[in-house]
């Protein structure tokens, strides 16, 4: 409060964030936000994540919101304390995150300011939201505008509070209602019964068809609805990467499409002739550019298709409509005219599916001593950590190995974080994931050169005390660009910097550490860890000669 016992900025926007239902902040505090970070800890009782960078504080939000499915909310300085986030506010839009970031600005009435910069411009160019607070008659209504547009739009909002505007006198009273009570009532948007007709008649027709599902699935429960649907008609179902798991408890589950889809994926996929996605981008890396399923005919079913996306064109027919309600329709007519079909589904194919799930790679390698080959090792790491465990996993190289190798895991507990191609953030992702679960039953799959990126958060995690595990597939470089260079007959040196002692790093920063140089040792050290009640990290040194499945087909030109 002021001297005069006013209500002042701060005061009024922590109440405001308290009453959005706010519980928990990913900071790190500077001039521009400190006072309002310390009444949100100090008298509302949110509990403040401390991060160490910046950019850190942001994917840590990211990673509470995907966990939680709530807007995950940070709050960083004005100019080089927000020229950091590009990147996360970035990830956050391309994955339709919900986030809030409280952003500190400059003082409007200062003629000059060493930290000024112009929020708005670079904001916007990440495809973020951004809401300025101009005035402080505007600053509640700007706040709520906030919280209902990350939630209504799905996106990451950033909320430029200049400094002087924080510290004035708010003279109005703060009552204030959130942006819950205005949030349009949920529902699910039903099918043209024009196109469901249309649809059916493409499936009657049909004899290889595929669905294909991403993340709008996963977060519209629609899941069993179109199992029930594949099963009435024969269909096979598959996945985007963001969706993966969603289907691997069925036995025509042939799992993820595009870059790391299965051998025997990718047969079905040449062989397919009707392909519906439901919930998915059907993007560049989903579709192979199109080449995926070349004789498909194509249906996408979403709540806001595309006809070109990512230079594609994407589908024959849109369906713009809720997944399961488009389903539960589809399913219901086929039903009513009599349609059923085997299509390519048999006992023969379902042992197939099996034994590609048990066996994902299975070309020899010879390995060098104290290192480990890493397709084992992932199979290994799979059957170590339980089943009902969330998983991050970063999104370079070795992420091809790891998607391949883990196997039957819930979507919802399944992310790999890989929506703008950039490596370095799935640390600080499943830190906030780890904040929302609060149980240490989280596993970060991450490679070396990634986790180096921004190792300081180790600290984090011990400070804040966070339980969770750490895996570092440690193959003494930047693994991407060594396989593209070996793969283009270069000498890899320049992107191989030796595998420096993680596991002691990680003890320096007061978590558990081991190395680990040979297989056939998970299990007995998950055995370990869960009585600890410690963050521990594994370094796993694995052979870098080895390339993933994807880049042997990419790169190296393998059948």
């Amino acid at each position: 409060m002021s001297e005069s016992g006013e209500l002042n900025g701060y005061e009024v926007l922590s109440q405001a964030f308290v009453a959005e239902g706010v519980d928990t902040l990913f900071a790190l505090l500077g001039d521009a936000n400190m006072y309002w970070g310390t009444i949100m800890a100090q008298k509302y009782g949110v509990h403040v994540v401390h991060a160490r960078h910046e950019h850190c504080a942001v994917a840590m939000a990211d990673g509470y919101a995907r966990h939680t499915g709530k807007v995950g909310v940070a709050t960083v300085t004005c100019g080089p304390g927000f020229t950091q986030i590009m990147t996360a506010l970035t990830t956050a839009a391309r994955g339709s995150i919900p986030l809030v970031v409280f952003a500190g600005d400059s003082p409007t009435s200062a003629a000059w300011y060493v930290q000024q910069l112009e929020l708005g411009p670079l904001a916007t160019a990440t495809g973020a939201r951004y809401l300025p607070v101009k005035s402080v008659d505007r600053m509640l209504d700007t706040v709520r505008e906030a919280f209902y547009t990350a939630k209504q739009e799905r996106c990451p909002v950033v909320l430029g509070v200049p400094m002087d505007l924080q510290k004035a006198p708010f003279p109005w009273g703060a009552e204030y209602s959130p942006s819950t009570e205005l949030m349009p009532t949920p529902q699910r948007p039903a099918p043209d019964p024009a196109l469901v007709d249309r649809l059916a008649t493409m499936i009657a027709e049909a004899k290889r068809p595929i669905i294909l599902a991403g993340r709008g699935v996963v977060r519209s429960g629609a899941g069993a609805s179109l199992e029930a649907l594949a099963e009435r008609c024969g269909a096979l179902l598959a996945t985007s990467l963001f969706a993966k798991g969603l289907f691997d408890h069925n036995r025509f589950g042939i799992g993820v499409a595009g870059a790391y889809a299965s051998p025997l994926a990718r047969e079905e996929f040449a062989a397919c002739d009707l392909l519906i996605g439901v919930g998915a981008g059907l993007g560049h890396y989903t579709t192979e550019a199109g080449y995926l399923y070349p004789n498909a005919k194509t249906v996408q079913i979403d709540i806001n298709p595309r006809g070109l996306y990512q230079g594609l064109r994407i589908a024959d027919m849109h369906i713009r409509a809720d997944a399961k309600a488009t389903a539960e329709a589809v399913l219901a007519k086929l039903v009513a005219q009599n349609i059923s079909a085997a299509g390519a589904r048999s006992p023969m194919l379902a042992t197939q599916i099996a034994a590609q799930a048990a066996r994902p790679d299975s070309k020899e390698f010879l390995v060098a001593a104290n290192v480990v080959d890493p397709r084992p090792a992932m199979m290994e790491l799979d059957a170590a950590i339980p089943k009902d465990w969330t998983v991050v996993m970063g999104g370079a190289h070795f992420a091809g190995i790891a998607v391949t190798h883990f196997y039957g895991r819930r979507a919802e507990n399944v992310h790999v974080i890989n929506d703008f191609g950039a490596i370095g953030s799935a640390l600080s992702v499943a830190i906030g994931a780890a904040a929302a679960r609060g149980d240490g039953k989280l596993m970060l799959i991450e490679g070396d050169g990634s986790l180096m990126m921004h190792i300081q958060e180790l600290e984090t995690i011990r400070r804040q005390g966070i339980r969770m595990l750490i895996c570092a597939v440690n193959d003494g470089g930047y693994g991407a660009e060594v396989h593209k260079f070996r793969a283009q007959g270069y000498d890899p040196k320049e992107s191989m910097h030796g595998r420096g002692d993680i596991a002691a790093i990680a003890r320096g920063f007061g978590l558990r550490g081991e190395t680990i140089t040979t297989l056939n040792r998970f299990k007995q050290l998950f055995a370990a860890h869960e009585p600890s009640g410690q963050a521990e990290l594994w370094d796993l040194h694995v052979d870098d000669t080895i390339p993933s499945a994807p880049y042997r087909r990419i790169h190296f030109g393998e059948v």
